[in-house]
């Protein structure tokens, strides 16, 4: 930090298990990766190379090298996999996944019909050799999954070796988890999030508002995903209560005068963070 200011909640440091904030390159050139890590290395846990942008971004092997110099780990896009699972070439999806030196993997089955039984064999066999993300949610906005089904697919692909289960909202923040108007379907969030420790959910919150309600709900350490670039940033400080938005959900005031003029939730917020 560039200098000091009392009473900030605790962060989770780098590499970090929870407090994760996932950013979503969508085309990024190598200079504008480098300009990035300048800036953001820092607050950026994992970089995911939007759906199949991979496959057509030049000099690919290295932009993934700026982000593993800057000890950011990459993965491909959910969708990359889907179209390799759609034409049987698993096999060959691995074998990229080598070729490019790439310790992560997404898990999805957002736009294809994957049954979950072969998604959960295909996270046991990946998660021997990487670590698995599974994203939970469609992109069809009309298909409403019930928050049962939810917990119980989050809880299988656990199980299975996912290390974290993505919740679906796509880079506008308008499926899964979001109405197509982008506001929280808050009542699925709490079945969740009673059922399945937060610490092991990943976010997709695309939109201020959305990742201001995370942030709120479970704190500075909620894992955010699909994250602008030039936004991680703003997230941090969101994360801190340096913006308005969450300026007096995060502060400790001695005095009691203030701290009744204020209505944050004080000392009582910090504690709740470490």
């Amino acid at each position: 930090m560039s200098f000091h200011l009392n009473h900030l909640p605790a962060r989770t440091a780098k590499p970090r298990n929870k407090g994760i904030t996932l950013a979503l390159d969508k085309g990024y050139s190598i200079r504008q990766a480098e300009d990035f890590c300048e800036s953001s290395a820092l607050y950026t846990d994992i970089v995911k190379l939007g759906w199949g942008t991979s496959y057509v971004t030049q000099n690919l092997e290295e932009k993934i090298d700026v982000y593993n110099r800057n000890d950011i780990p990459v993965y491909f896009g959910g969708t990359l996999f889907e179209a390799y699972v759609l034409r049987d070439q698993l096999d060959a999806y691995v074998e990229l996944l080598k070729r490019y030196g790439l310790r992560y993997v997404e898990v999805s089955n957002g736009t294809i019909l994957l049954s979950e039984k072969r998604k959960l064999d295909i996270i046991e066999q990946l998660s021997k050799d990487f670590t698995v993300l599974s994203e939970v949610g469609s992109k069809n906005p009309n298909d409403i999954i019930p928050p049962y089904k939810w917990v119980k697919m989050i809880r299988n692909e656990m199980n299975a070796g996912a290390w974290k289960v993505i919740c679906e909202a796509r880079e506008s923040g308008t499926v899964g988890v979001f109405r197509p108007n982008g506001e929280i379907r808050s009542g699925l969030i709490d079945e969740i999030a009673d059922q399945v420790p937060v610490e092991n959910l990943l976010f997709e919150a695309p939109q201020k508002e959305q990742q201001v309600w995370f942030i709120r709900k479970f704190g500075s350490n909620v894992n955010l995903g699909n994250i602008n670039p030039s936004e991680v940033i703003s997230v941090e400080t969101l994360r801190l209560g340096l913006r308005s938005d969450t300026l007096f959900d995060f502060y400790s005031i001695e005095d009691e005068q203030f701290r009744d003029f204020y209505p944050g939730n004080g000392s009582q917020g910090l504690s709740e963070q470490k």
